[in-house]
C-alpha cells in the first residue's frame, strides 16, 4: 500500500512506522509526509528518512499535495485537525486514538487530555484504538484495539507512556490488517 502520513508534532509515530517498515514488519511504503503545523518536528524527521515532507495549512492544501503522490491509505499520526480527504480516499483514512473507543473520545479529546480524564475517572484499563476516520471525531469503524492495564498510583504521564507503547504495536498491526483484507472489508 502507498501511504501518506499526516502529523502535527514531533513525529514519534512516524519514527515507529519507519522502524516497522525498515524491519519488514509493516506493509506499505510511505510516499509523502504532511504536517498541519509548519514547525512540526516530524517534518525534519521525515526528510532525514528520505520521505517527501510538506506543510499543509488546511485540507485543500493537504489534498493538493496528496494528489501528486500515489496514495492508497492516509495515516493520521497525531494529526490534530479534522481531516477531510479527497473523495477517492474518503474511506481510506486511519487514525489512532489513545483510549478504548467509545470511552474518552470525541472532539477535544486527544493526547494528555485523554490520559488526565482516564486518571480522574479511576478506570482500571485503558488502551488505544486504531479506526477509520470519517467526518466525525472518533466514530469510524474500528480496526484494532489494545488494552493497557492501569495500576494504583499511576499518573497521567505513566498512563500516556504505557498507552503509547501499545500504540506502537497496534498501528502497524492495523495497517497490516487493512493491507491484507482491503479497506472495504471494514466498512458496512
Amino acid at each position: 500500500m502507498n501511504l501518506a502520513v499526516l502529523l502535527s508534532g514531533s513525529g514519534r509515530t512516524l519514527d515507529n512506522f519507519h522502524q516497522y517498515l525498515s524491519q519488514g514488519r509493516m506493509s506499505g511504503q510511505i510516499r509523502v509526509v504532511i504536517a498541519g503545523s509548519a514547525d512540526a518536528g516530524g517534518l525534519e524527521k521525515a526528510r532525514r528518512y528520505g520521505y517527501p515532507a510538506f506543510f499543509g495549512a488546511d485540507n485543500e492544501e493537504i489534498n493538493r499535495i496528496i494528489a501528486d503522490y500515489p496514495v492508497d491509505l492516509v495515516l493520521l499520526a497525531g494529526f490534530l485537525k479534522l481531516y477531510t480527504p479527497p473523495e477517492h480516499l474518503r474511506r481510506s483514512v486511519l487514525n489512532i486514538h489513545p483510549s478504548l473507543i467509545p470511552a474518552f473520545c470525541g472532539e477535544g479529546m486527544y493526547g494528555m487530555r485523554v490520559h488526565r480524564a482516564v486518571h480522574a475517572r479511576g478506570v482500571k484499563v485503558s488502551g488505544c484504538t486504531v479506526h477509520f476516520a470519517n467526518e466525525a471525531y472518533d466514530e469510524g469503524p474500528i480496526v484494532v484495539q489494545h488494552c493497557v492495564p492501569l495500576e494504583e498510583g499511576d499518573t497521567p504521564e505513566d498512563i500516556a507512556a504505557r498507552v503509547f507503547a501499545a500504540e506502537c504495536r497496534a498501528y502497524p498491526e492495523a495497517v497490516n490488517l487493512v493491507a491484507s483484507r482491503g479497506v472495504a472489508s471494514f466498512w458496512p
